[in-house]
């Protein structure tokens, strides 16, 4: 075999999984690096009484309210920080169904349970709460998606009943891109008398967010995917939504999470999102088009075929993902490859990167056989170069004759 050249650098293709922390959230965070007693002047308890912890605390609420600006949310109260996306994803699927079950006065187990609708190709932070529910005596129904990783609002609406007391779909799919119809099914959720809940976390930056668009009562987000530092999130509660507290202590967040917050993570996270979405718009064209340029050389190769159906300038899928399933090849041995060759990509989710357990996206979406073992997803973001994408396009030639 020939010597394999590799570059001085690793170029990083799995945005989807985590984004490098941008210069606007680095710049934002500084001051609270200073070590010693004179960091107390940015870094104090933010629920302190004493003049340091009132100037945390005023930091604090100046980036609630300009992250409830930046995602559209009425009210700043509206948004309850949390660890990150898992958690916000945990407290929205338990807590609102506590808290709607107890205002319905709907009894866990027997045949008039309640009933919470979800789809098969959620992320784990979803699918694993809802098997906390079901456990609990809660009916949960799985929506199947069609082949190309949309869940289709007739299949909605012929499970939704009088007992449904949530419904929760992602917004964006975090393996093929799949962009839901959110504001249909949502509005679908409220016709019968549920509350609805999106994962935005792939969708944010991506695609438009605007959550009263959305017409959504819950949302979760996270900070690390945008360029924010990790351990950071929030929840999005809209007003008068029943919520029964996941974290319970000290009763911080006016009683909605409790726990000390990291409000140097916060400040990060508000200064990320203000400078993803002040660029959202031109920064999704210009990745549409490394999306599409990638789509063709790999499709063009013999050896890789798309996962689903995603037409130049699509607006349907993210413009930052692509997914391919190769003939021969198992995704751990390709993603081992391309990192000799100097690129970081994912075989699959984007937390999951570990598992040797095929994707359970792909089997709900119906792809059989050797299959599903042999993904690759290639996921682009802010520094990502067509440069980039023609050397990536080149190595993926190599890892198929290797």
């Amino acid at each position: 075999m020939e010597a394999i050249e590799t570059t001085n650098a690793p170029v990083y293709l799995d945005y989807a999984a985590t984004a490098p922390l941008c210069e606007e959230a680095a710049a934002a965070m500084a001051p609270f690096q200073v070590p010693g007693p004179a960091n107390l002047a940015v870094n104090a308890n933010a629920n302190a009484l004493y003049g340091l912890g009132r100037g945390a605390f005023d930091l604090l609420e100046d980036a609630r309210r300009r992250v409830a600006r930046a995602l559209g949310a009425r009210r700043p109260d509206e948004i309850v920080f949390t660890s990150g996306a898992t958690e916000a994803d945990d407290a929205a699927l338990i807590g609102i169904v506590e808290a709607a079950c107890q205002k319905r006065r709907l009894v866990p187990g027997g045949d008039e349970r309640p009933r919470v609708i979800t789809s098969a190709i959620e992320h784990d932070a979803v699918l694993a709460p809802c098997r906390r529910l079901e456990a609990a005596g809660i009916e949960v129904v799985r929506l199947r998606p069609n082949r190309q990783g949309f869940v289709e609002a007739r299949v909605l609406e012929e499970a939704l009943n009088e007992r449904t007391v949530l419904v929760s779909v992602q917004a964006a799919n975090s393996e093929v891109g799949s962009v839901q119809a959110i504001g249909e099914l949502a509005a679908l959720a409220h016709g019968a008398g549920a509350l609805f809940h999106t994962d935005a976390v792939q969708a944010l930056g991506k695609t438009p967010v605007d959550l009263q668009e959305l017409g959504v009562d819950a949302a979760s987000f996270s900070a690390h995917k945008i360029g924010g530092p990790k351990g950071v999130g929030c929840l999005y509660l809209k007003a008068r939504t029943p919520f029964a507290p996941y974290l319970l202590g000290g009763g911080q967040e006016s009683g909605r999470r409790s726990g000390t917050q990291n409000v140097a993570g916060i400040v990060g996270f508000a200064a990320a999102l203000e400078a993803t979405v002040a660029v959202a718009e031109d920064e999704a064209e210009r990745l549409r088009g490394l999306r599409d340029r990638l789509y063709a050389a790999l499709t063009a190769l013999d050896g890789f075929q798309a996962t689903v159906e995603v037409d130049p300038g699509s607006l349907d899928f993210l413009p930052n993902i692509v997914h391919v399933l190769a003939d021969d090849l198992e995704s751990e041995t390709m993603v081992l490859r391309f990192d000799q060759l100097g690129f970081c990509v994912a075989g699959g989710s984007a937390c999951s990167s570990h598992s040797l357990e095929p994707s359970h996206v792909l089997k709900a979406m119906g792809v059989t056989g050797d299959e599903v073992y042999n993904a690759l997803r290639v996921s682009l973001g802010r520094y990502t170069t067509a440069s980039d994408i023609d050397a990536f396009a080149e190595a993926a030639k190599k890892v198929l004759n290797w």
